[in-house]
Parts: structure tokens; sequence; C-alpha cells
């Protein structure tokens, strides 16, 4: 009780719960807490170093004056920081509130950050490994963004990932080229531009009109040489709006002969033919608003 550090003053090691165990029933009615339980485990299952976050700081004096007194095999305390990201709970006592609440789908909802969560959402055990690496242990508390994580997996996906082009259906604007080829004519490219082992697919170029997205047709304006991307560059000759303002069409010829190299903007596009594929894209926001 003399103890400067608290956790050594009368520590509670058992709780009571009248409540019937899973496999012993009604036998016990007293159980043990973890600060008796882990230096007991620990040493006996033969763990040499336990990796033990900071916040039981205070409790490994605790731990080790258990493991001494009982006379059993000493185990190397390391602590470290866990990783605390924006607009996320990582309690799992919170987390399955949010599951018994039906506010998410289970422990693999892709807005949980549980491991099934982001491998659900995306993640690659490749760019998980490389992240937590990256981090290393640190004894600094850590707020992070989720960017970083997600720009890690990118760096592990992009050499692998096939290119094909889509636009959002809400707000395609039509791009009208006045010498591209009337006729649609196809032609077969590599699926990803550097890594020619990925296979090829075939795009189809040409037809009077292509189309846009609304915020890259917004952005341009009349006079102004682009790239259309996998095509080549075209210029702009004339940007016709609503009465509120907003680019609803777009005038232009191609300028095959232009430098793709060049400081041009880069838009994607697609051209207007009935065989373009409907695709679903789910957005993913945070399960907290803040």
């Amino acid at each position: 009780m003399q103890s400067n550090n608290r956790a050594l003053r009368d520590p509670g090691i058992y709780r009571c719960n009248a409540t019937p165990h899973a496999k012993t029933k009604d036998k016990y009615k007293a159980y043990p807490t973890y600060d008796l339980a882990c230096p007991i485990v620990d040493s006996l299952e033969g763990v040499t170093h336990a990796l033990r976050d900071r916040q039981y700081k205070d409790r490994d004096a605790q731990y080790q004056w258990f493991i001494e007194n009982l006379r059993l095999r000493k185990v190397e305390l390391e602590s470290f920081s866990r990783i605390n990201f924006v607009r996320t709970l990582l309690s799992k006592r919170k987390l399955q509130w949010l599951i018994d609440e039906k506010k998410a789908e289970g422990w693999d909802d892709p807005r949980f950050p549980t491991v099934k969560g982001i491998l659900r959402r995306g993640m690659t055990v490749e760019g998980l490994k490389t992240f937590i690496l990256s981090m290393g242990a640190s004894q600094k508390n850590n707020l992070m963004e989720w960017d970083k994580i997600w720009a890690t997996n990118r760096s592990v996906i992009d050499p692998i990932a096939t290119r094909y082009m889509a636009l959002l259906a809400d707000g395609l604007v039509p791009l009208k080229l006045a010498n591209s080829p009337a006729e649609l004519y196809a032609e077969t490219l590599f699926r990803h531009p550097k890594d020619e082992s990925l296979g090829k697919k075939v795009r189809l170029f040409g037809g009077s009109t292509v189309f846009l997205q609304a915020d890259d047709a917004a952005s341009l304006a009349e006079g102004e040489e682009v790239t259309m991307m996998s095509w080549g560059n075209a210029i702009i000759s004339a940007s016709i709006k609503d009465a509120a303002g907003k680019v609803v069409a777009l005038e232009g010829e191609l300028y095959l002969a232009g430098d793709v190299k060049k400081k041009t903007k880069k838009v994607t596009w697609l051209a207007d033919t009935p065989d373009l594929v409907d695709v679903e894209l789910v957005d993913l926001d945070f399960l907290l608003s803040r």
C-alpha cells in the first residue's frame, strides 16, 4: 500500500460474475482479471517479449510483481502506442455495438478498421504489411488520416492494375469533334501502359461526339489545347453554357499532331456508342460524422 505506483496498491485481480460461463456453467463465481492472468499465461506459454499498448505502462511493475512472487519465468515487456485514425473507432466493444444496432454489416464491414474490413474495401495484404512496417514500434501517440495507408496500398496495386476508362453518368458533357472520323473504329491497346504482360484490350475511337466528365468540361476554355487520354490532342473551339452558366456542350477539333507530352490538361473520355457498359460505383464514407 506504500508503493508510489498506484497499480500496486491493493490491486483488483478477480472479478465476481454470477453469469453462467459458456464452458464451466455456474461452477465458478469469480474470474481473474487481465492484470493477473496475462503475466501467468505469458510466462507459462513461453512468451519471451510481451508487446503491450503503452496505456498499460503503469501496470508493468504489477505484471513483474506477479511473475516474481509466483516464481514464474521472467518475461520482457515492450511498450508501443497504437495507431489512431481520425473519425474511427478502434474499441472492439464499441464496434460490436454498431453491429448489434445494425449500423454495420459485421466485422468485415468495409468501413470498419478491422483487417477483414479494409481487405474487403480493397486493401492488399502486402500493402497492409508495408504500412505497418513503415510505422515501426513508436511510443508516440499517433492520430492519422486514412490517406497514408491507402497511398501505401496504391503503390502496391498501381503496377498490376489494368486500366479502363470510366465516367460518372451524372453530368456527362458531349464534345463534338468536327474532324473526327465519322465511323467508329477499334484499336487494340495494352491493359497497362507499362506492363505488356497484363494483356490487351479493345477500345473504340472516332464518331462525331465523345463524352467528357462535367468537371473536366467546366475547366476547359475556348482555344485551349487538351490531351484526350490514349488518343491525342484536341483544340476546344466553343463552350456552350446554359442560363445558369453551366457547361452543357463543347465543340472542337482533333489535333493529333499536337504533343501529348506537353503540359496540357489530360481528360478522360468515352466514345458515344451503345456498347458502353454500366458500372456501379460504391463510395464509402466514415461511420462517424466527426
